[in-house]
């Protein structure tokens, strides 16, 4: 949460009765951005404590940028940017190192005044570079007029051209003609190659950044060569504008579009610095469960492994309800799971505080609120750990942790909580875990390969 004075905030400090006309800017403003707030699970809140009218700003579970409209102009002079509850080491770094499993999603909305200096041009390029190729391939052929010498007349003939240039230097089977042919709208074409061109002008200064900027430059190529027939074409905002007005138009194709005007008028996703941005939104959730997932990602390439992740629906398992109109949940997906001949490690990915507080406080004086919460989330792994087939099982949940206090708990080999239930031949271990999210991956897979490996040298005797 985040509490600002509505006097500052509105300047309006000088005014005759300040605190009403705080009240009243504050409460004009809550209730003009409510929509606009709730694309980020925002809410936005007027508070008065007896001495000063306060905006109260929540956040739920969402990262991004969106701009919020002024209560005295009616324009979006405002930029609400959100950013992780944990710190970590930036949007740009961190999808690198996880190798894009998730990105942000760009929102139609009006620009920022505001760009996030850290998020590096690659970040914006795969989305332009996907959104070209959607577009192309949504492009449907129409009839245009073409002009073209030809060895035999079509469609109607340039006589006077014909006898004065082709005829005058001998050239007898060079006939211009002008007629109707079923191509892709060349000007089109023309404009998703100067963008993908200006693209890759931008890559070419981030090779540095790693093989993915390599593997998207060679995706850039692959789209640039599905126009290079065609010559560079800067379109207008008034040509933008008719190609988006355009009848049976696709989400796909409107969405290229808007890559096409992000490029021409060299837009960067909005944070923190001084250019215009493009309002963006990021789920933390499904952004924490791909940083998780690289982690164990890494450690099955350590220690081997084979794993299955719940992003590709690999771990999907359904539930068969009889009768099945009267069945709520389909199926179990775990997150992960990591799988060997005796052993199974199933991880589910949790972006919540419940770390932080078990480090602060015991279990009986944590609020009732997060032991409900932390009641279901080990009731979930626990199904979970019902779908592994080999005799011994790890459950593990993992949430974030800051990389002070990360470090700190590595050093003191605290980094794993854990738990044994053993039913029958089947033995059932349960883990506590916590990642950061600003440290390379091969620093936080190393303690729980280490973990791993234990298990896997009991398992096997």
């Amino acid at each position: 949460m985040v509490k600002r004075s509505a006097v500052e905030f509105f300047n309006v400090r000088n005014t005759r009765d300040p605190q009403a006309q705080a009240a009243r800017l504050a409460e004009q403003f809550a209730k003009q951005n409510r929509a606009l707030a709730g694309v980020l699970d925002v809410q936005i809140e007027r508070e008065y404590d007896g001495n000063d009218v306060s905006l109260l700003i929540h956040s739920a579970g969402r990262v991004g940028a969106i701009p919020l409209y002024s209560p005295t102009s009616a324009r979006p002079d405002y930029g609400l940017v959100i950013q992780p509850r944990f710190p970590w080491s930036g949007i740009g770094p961190m999808l690198s190192e996880m190798g894009w499993r998730i990105t942000p999603t760009p929102l139609r909305l009006p620009m920022l005044r505001r760009s996030e200096r850290r998020v590096p041009v690659w970040v914006l390029a795969l989305m332009i570079l996907v959104r070209l190729k959607g577009l192309l391939d949504s492009i449907q052929r129409r009839f245009e007029i073409t002009r073209e010498s030809r060895v035999a007349p079509r469609g109607s003939v340039d006589w006077t051209d014909y006898a004065t240039r082709s005829l005058s230097i001998g050239k007898v089977l060079s006939i211009p003609c002008r007629f109707p042919d079923l191509n892709d709208d060349r000007l089109l074409k023309g404009a998703v190659r100067y963008s993908v061109e200006q693209q890759l002008r931008a890559l070419e200064t981030q090779r540095e950044h790693g093989s993915f900027v390599h593997r998207l430059i060679d995706l850039g190529q692959d789209v640039l060569r599905r126009v290079q027939d065609v010559p560079v074409h800067i379109p207008s905002s008034t040509k933008l504008g008719s190609w988006l007005h355009r009848p049976m138009r696709t989400e796909s194709f409107a969405d290229g579009l808007q890559a096409i005007e992000w490029t021409v008028d060299e837009r960067g996703l909005a944070g923190l610095s001084d250019l215009d941005g493009i309002p963006w939104t990021m789920p933390m959730d499904q952004f924490f469960e791909a940083w998780v997932e690289t982690v164990f990602a890494s450690v099955a390439r350590r220690i081997g492994g084979h794993m299955k992740t719940g992003r590709k629906r690999e771990t999907t398992h359904a539930i068969d309800w009889d009768p099945p109109y009267l069945g709520s949940q389909k199926s179990l997906v775990p997150d992960l799971m990591l799988e060997w001949e005796t052993t199974t490690v199933i991880i589910d990915a949790k972006y919540k505080r419940h770390w932080e507080e078990f480090q602060r406080d015991s279990w009986s004086r944590m609020e009732e609120v997060l032991q409900e919460q932390h009641r279901n989330d080990l009731l979930q792994v626990l199904a979970y750990a019902n779908l592994a087939q080999t005799p011994l099982v790890i459950a593990c949940l993992v949430y974030p942790r800051s990389s002070a206090t990360w470090q700190s708990l590595r050093d003191r080999e605290r980094l794993v909580h854990k738990a044994q239930i053993t039913v029958g031949s089947k033995s059932l271990h349960l883990w506590l875990t916590a990642v950061p999210m600003a440290n390379r991956v091969e620093e936080i897979t190393m303690p729980l390969a280490t973990e791993i490996q234990s298990v896997l040298r009991y398992s096997a005797h």
